[in-house]
């Protein structure tokens, strides 16, 4: 019996002993996460914290404070992965990690440099936002002082909204400080960013920038006629340049669409989130699991290069923050199966014998998967997100 079917078997040992589930503050609502009380599947967080025992014990440099040959984006990504599962789950396990990593260290000195700090990119500096929030949340949970992140992620937002530029393609966020290319992500970091800052603190400017960005991207021509947005725009024509759809980029536009609609109620922002989210299923899957188009691993083709190797999970984590948005049982039954099928698929395709997990969730045997700390970060938010449907699909 191979290792996969062993640990197949145990896994459904485990699940067939614990039907009970556990209702905690919700680890995936942005907003506060005592909001959210959605029934979290125990079986599925116990795997998620083997998972994240592994990925800190294989990748994460504690004398740094970073995860190695990580960015800060990822970084900032994994770090926010611990703290949902850590509000979820109900534990401590990696309490000091905010305060301790790098992210952690910049938020804590008055003196950090945030223009600096960040690099001119501002898609990454809005991950740093989301993480700020998170560990904002768990200290709040804790009652811990969690001022120092409020501030921080004010700070960065401020720095994010000051490059919205009406001069170059009528509107939008610049990718970076080049201001040379304006894309997908950035402009959709900014609406969940503004959508949820208001959700959070009720300035008005927040909520004026989540309508100005909705308005500029949905007419920007960055979603085509089959419901995915690519990549970017051309800056000389302000069309579609028509480079890769990637999946994360479907599923962040429907957590900011979903944070809007919480600030204002309009339920046609919920349509407009799943477009992109029926798409990625109907187009961005092999055999029903997620797979990009950078991957050709399992015929022994291409390779997904490090960053896009955490896609995937952000796609399943944001679904389930546009779920935990839109707080119906309907839409969240609709997607609830095609987690659990991602979920199975990182168990039982994509993970190795020593619980780390590859890039390759569509084929068996981790199907080429190259192991690097942003993947297996990936697969760690496909579980973490299938704790809150309790949708396992196990085979």
């Amino acid at each position: 019996m191979s290792w996969i079917s062993l640990k197949s078997l145990a896994l459904l040992a485990v699940i067939s002993i614990s039907s009970s589930v556990i209702d905690l503050t919700g680890a995936l609502s942005l907003s506060n996460p005592s909001l959210s009380r959605r029934s979290q599947c125990q079986a599925t967080l116990t795997e998620a914290t083997t998972v994240a025992n592994e990925l800190q014990s294989l990748y994460y440099d504690s004398s740094t404070g970073q995860y190695n040959s990580g960015e800060l984006w990822t970084d900032s990504n994994t770090i926010e992965d611990l703290h949902n599962l850590m509000l979820a789950a109900d534990s401590d396990t990696w309490g000091t990690i905010a305060d301790t990593s790098y992210i952690g260290q910049a938020a804590n000195n008055a003196n950090t440099d945030w223009v600096s700090f960040l690099g001119g990119s501002y898609d990454d500096s809005q991950w740093v936002i989301l993480a700020f929030w998170k560990i904002a949340d768990y200290k709040a949970a804790r009652g811990q002082d969690n001022s120092a992140y409020l501030s921080s992620a004010s700070k960065v937002y401020d720095i994010v909204a000051a490059e919205w530029d009406t001069t170059s393609c009528g509107g939008g966020v610049w990718w970076s400080s080049a201001q040379n290319y304006k894309n997908a992500i950035t402009n959709q970091l900014f609406l969940l960013t503004s959508a949820e800052g208001y959700n959070r603190n009720q300035n008005q400017t927040y909520l004026d920038n989540a309508n100005k960005e909705w308005a500029w991207l949905s007419a920007s021509g960055m979603r085509g006629s089959d419901g995915l947005f690519n990549d970017g725009l051309d800056q000389t024509t302000c069309q579609n340049n028509g480079q890769t759809a990637w999946t994360y980029n479907q599923a962040v536009v429907a957590s900011g669409l979903g944070a809007l609609y919480t600030a204002t109620g309009n339920s046609t922002l919920l349509d407009q989130a799943e477009i992109s989210l029926d798409a990625t299923i109907s187009q961005l899957t092999s055999n029903n699991i997620l797979k990009e188009s950078c991957d050709d691993a399992a015929s022994g083709g291409a390779q997904c290069d490090h960053d896009q190797q955490i896609f995937k999970g952000l796609w399943t984590k944001h679904v389930q923050y546009y779920l935990d948005s839109a707080n119906d049982a309907t839409r969240t039954a609709k997607y609830s199966s095609f987690l659990g099928s991602q979920y199975s698929a990182v168990i039982h395709y994509g993970m190795n014998a020593n619980n780390d997990i590859g890039s390759v969730w569509y084929a068996p045997n981790a199907g080429g998967s190259v192991f690097q700390p942003e993947a297996s970060a990936g697969g760690l938010e496909a579980i973490i997100s299938n704790a809150k449907v309790c949708a396992s699909n196990l085979p």
